[in-house]
């Protein structure tokens, strides 16, 4: 499974404690039953024909059957051994030449615009933690820069340190396509596209990408505290690294991590359809009630308590003191998306803290202090 990007490209599941040499050939079967279930495989070719609402269900969680009790086999579990995340493995001059896996549409029809779920498979040789970024540099030259390349962007990986395949071999992005709408026109004018994101989003199946990383500390998931409570607020693919939060926490048989805890999701998007790994959450909700909550914040679809568009910042208002309760117990919280999103929040924070005759200045010093308080924007 070096190569995967070689192979035909399969959605399976393996239940924990199955044979690793099944898990291993898996790739090379056309689908596998264990019992009254059965996976089928699914390549790249098949999902680009099949419907929309059918494809949403194939993709990106190798089969949302995954996330049952029954937990999946990781490997290697060598993974868990370092004490210290890597960093800044591969750097922009030297960065790692890494292979797409596939890359599926994650939004329905009428979502504003479109994110896609890119794997990418790195050979095992750029391993991350959950939380961490990757680097990508676009193919091409600098506009600024003229024979130089592209700046590196940087994307939240939506995947644990195993990836979507069990094996840590992959790492996923989620990534929505950045086009710009003429003011005048209210057409897309191509040449201002995101050169980056529409470079991931085009990829094929084999296409080279250089990668480098990975990046970040400060939303790496603290772990010393298997029972914590873990609040995250994300708006679209900020939700990223949540994703792979959960996976660790409710997909994944992680020996040295049994997670018994709360995880409590805030995601907001524009409706129904722009709902990002919806299947994987609302399975975890039906599996783990007691240690998962998620609520849904739909712009275009819901109303808040005045009457306006329901934004995070209004869903947490609405669980404030609950949410505030947590906090005092040392809940851990993270916010991941746009920049644009931290302004609303905070007021919000300030004007449910001076409700409660507290200071949010003080209240959020003693967070960060702790280390309860966890913020990457964008």
């Amino acid at each position: 499974m070096a190569h995967l990007a070689a192979l035909s490209q399969v959605s399976f599941a393996v239940p924990a404690g199955s044979d690793t040499t099944l898990r291993r050939s898996a790739f090379k079967i056309q689908n596998i039953s264990f019992g009254d279930k059965s996976w089928h495989p699914a390549s790249s070719l098949d999902l680009k024909s099949r419907n929309a609402g059918l494809k949403k269900r194939l993709l990106v969680c190798m089969s949302v059957q995954q996330a049952s009790r029954s937990k999946v086999a990781v490997s290697p579990l060598g993974l868990e051994d370092a004490k210290e995340p890597p960093l800044n493995t591969y750097k922009p001059k030297e960065p790692y030449t890494a292979t797409i896996v596939s890359v599926e549409r994650l939004v329905g029809p009428n979502a504003p615009g479109e994110t896609c779920h890119v794997v990418i498979d790195h050979g095992g040789n750029v391993p991350y933690w959950e939380g961490q970024s990757y680097g990508v540099i676009p193919p091409g030259e600098n506009p600024k820069k003229p024979g130089a390349p592209h700046n590196v962007r940087l994307y939240s990986i939506a995947s644990t340190r195993y990836g979507d395949s069990f094996d840590g071999k992959t790492a996923s992005l989620c990534v929505r396509r950045a086009v710009y709408y003429d003011p005048e026109t209210g057409k897309e004018d191509p040449s201002k596209s995101g050169v980056c994101s529409n470079f991931l989003c085009n990829s094929k199946p084999g296409d080279k990408v250089q990668i480098t990383g990975p990046s970040g500390k400060i939303m790496l998931l603290p772990e010393d505290d298997p029972n914590a409570t873990h609040i995250m607020i994300a708006t679209g693919t900020g939700v990223a690294p949540f994703r792979g939060y959960l996976r660790r926490m409710f997909m994944e048989a992680v020996p040295t991590y049994k997670f018994g805890g709360l995880a409590w999701l805030f995601l907001g998007v524009a409706n129904t359809d722009s709902l990002l790994y919806d299947e994987e959450f609302a399975k975890y909700l039906q599996d783990y009630p007691d240690h998962f909550r998620y609520d849904k914040a739909l712009s275009r679809e819901q109303k808040n308590k005045s009457g306006g568009k329901m934004y995070v910042q209004d869903k947490i208002e609405e669980y404030s003191d609950e949410i505030f309760k947590l906090l005092d117990d040392g809940a851990h919280i993270y916010f991941c998306g746009l920049k644009g999103m931290m302004p609303g929040i905070q007021d919000t924070l300030k004007k449910v803290a001076e409700q409660r005759g507290e200071k949010w200045d003080e209240k959020l010093s003693q967070l960060k202090k702790k280390k309860q308080w966890h913020v990457e924007v964008y």
